[in-house]
C-alpha cells in the first residue's frame, strides 16, 4: 500500500499506555513521502471527535464529521498498523497542520 503524507488511514493504536490515545481510529500521516516509501515505520498524528480547542489541535472534516488532528500526540507506528487508507487532507488543513507543527515543534 503506497502511503502518503497527509493522507488519513486507519490505524490500531492498541495496546496504549497512560494517556496514549487508544483503539483503531483514523490517523494523519505526517512523515514524509520519502520515508513512508522506504521504512517499515509510519510517523502519524491520530485524530478524535471529541477535543477541546486545543492551540496544539487542528480540526479538520473527514467522512462528513468534525474532528480534531492530535499534534500533542504524533506517534511512530509500524505499517502493520494501518487497516485501512482514505484521502487525505485538504490544502486548507495541510497549512494549518504545518503551522501548528512548526509553531509547537520548532519554533
Amino acid at each position: 500500500m503506497e502511503l502518503k503524507q497527509y493522507q488519513i488511514v486507519l490505524v490500531n493504536l492498541d495496546p496504549p499506555q497512560g494517556s496514549e490515545i487508544k483503539k483503531t481510529r483514523p490517523c494523519v500521516i505526517i512523515s514524509p513521502n520519502e520515508m513512508n516509501k522506504y521504512l517499515q515505520t509510519i510517523v502519524v498524528a491520530p485524530m478524535t471527535t471529541s477535543s477541546r480547542p486545543y492551540p496544539t489541535r487542528v480540526e479538520v472534516k473527514h467522512n462528513k464529521t468534525k474532528g480534531w488532528v492530535v499534534l500533542d500526540q504524533i506517534r511512530c507506528v509500524d505499517r502493520t498498523r494501518i487497516v485501512k487508507a482514505y484521502d487525505s487532507l485538504t490544502e486548507k488543513e495541510i497549512t494549518k497542520v504545518k503551522e501548528v507543527i512548526r509553531e509547537t515543534y520548532v519554533d
